[in-house]
Formats: C-alpha cells, structure tokens, sequence
C-alpha cells in the first residue's frame, strides 16, 4: 500500500521513519485481490490524486500525486519499484518523490500480506516512510488525520470495485 498511509505515527519525529500498518478486508478470493493489486493501474485507480501513470518497465512506475495536507496543496513527482512479488501472498514496493516547488523528500518502504480467509481476503500492510523538509515539520496530528483520510478512500474504492465485479 505504498502511498495510503505515508502519514502518521504515533512516536512522529520528522527524522526518524514513520511506522504505519493497518488492515482492509476484501470480499474476494486472494488470487483475485493478489491480481488486481499488483496491477499499478488498478491500484492507482483507488489512491485519490494519483495521475499520469507511466510504466518505466514492468516493476518501475512514475506518476504525479496531488494531495492536500491541512491548507496546504503538495504536488509531487515519484516513482515507484515493486522489489518483491510472490503470488498470491505478498507484494513490497518502494516509494520515493519530492513535492514540486517545495523543499522536501518522501522515501517509504510497503509491504503488503494477503490471507484468505473465507471467501475474503484481508489486506494486511506495513509502511515505513521518512518525510524530510517542510512535509517533515507538518506535525503528527495533521499527517495522521490525512492518513486516515487517504485509508478511508482506499478502502472504498477497492471494495466498491471488488463489488461491481461480483455483480
């Protein structure tokens, strides 16, 4: 889940990696959820900002994300490297960007473990990300409100889309 929850911890300290883990059940079969997933497309279908995906090759990603924290607008420019995929269970990428016009870095670490469970999958994933510059100074309760804002849309969007697919 690399860019759902890049925000909020709760030890927050701009110099250190922000640890953010969470899970999201899914009604689908876990090779479905593991093909949908993996797909950088469909995934960032699901991230709100998220434009201009441009595949580099087959495990290298570039895009646009826009996104508002608290009153300010961060536009940024980052690529994505999918490092490990083992179907149907894991997927690990990294993430790394900078806002434009803005001094800054993001650089995160996602891991993600799907596990059958029924008919349903849970989502389980786990995020280390270090935001440097003027992100790094936006504080934790502003960064963990966005994270739970960004969870919460991705959530819907990933079932809504797992939904329609059933009907």
């Amino acid at each position: 889940m690399w860019i759902i929850a890049l925000w909020g911890s709760r030890n927050f300290d701009p110099r250190q990696p922000m640890k953010v883990e969470g899970m999201i059940s899914v009604a689908a079969p876990r090779e479905a959820v593991f093909e949908r997933l993996s797909n950088a497309h469909f995934f960032a279908s699901c991230v709100d900002g998220v434009q201009d995906l441009t595949a580099i090759d087959p495990t290298h990603y570039s895009a646009k994300f826009t996104t508002k924290i608290a009153y300010l607008r961060f536009n940024f420019k980052v690529t994505v490297a999918m490092t490990k995929v083992s179907p149907p269970n894991e997927i690990e990428a990294t993430v790394e960007g900078a806002p434009l016009g803005v001094v800054g870095r993001l650089t995160a670490t996602a891991r993600t473990e799907l596990t059958e469970r029924g008919g349903d999958t849970d989502i389980r994933y786990a995020i280390d990300a270090v935001l440097a510059g003027k992100l790094g100074s936006m504080g934790e309760p502003v960064l963990r409100a966005k994270a739970k804002e960004m969870e919460k849309q991705f959530t819907e969007r990933l079932t809504a889309a797992f939904a329609e697919a059933a009907s």
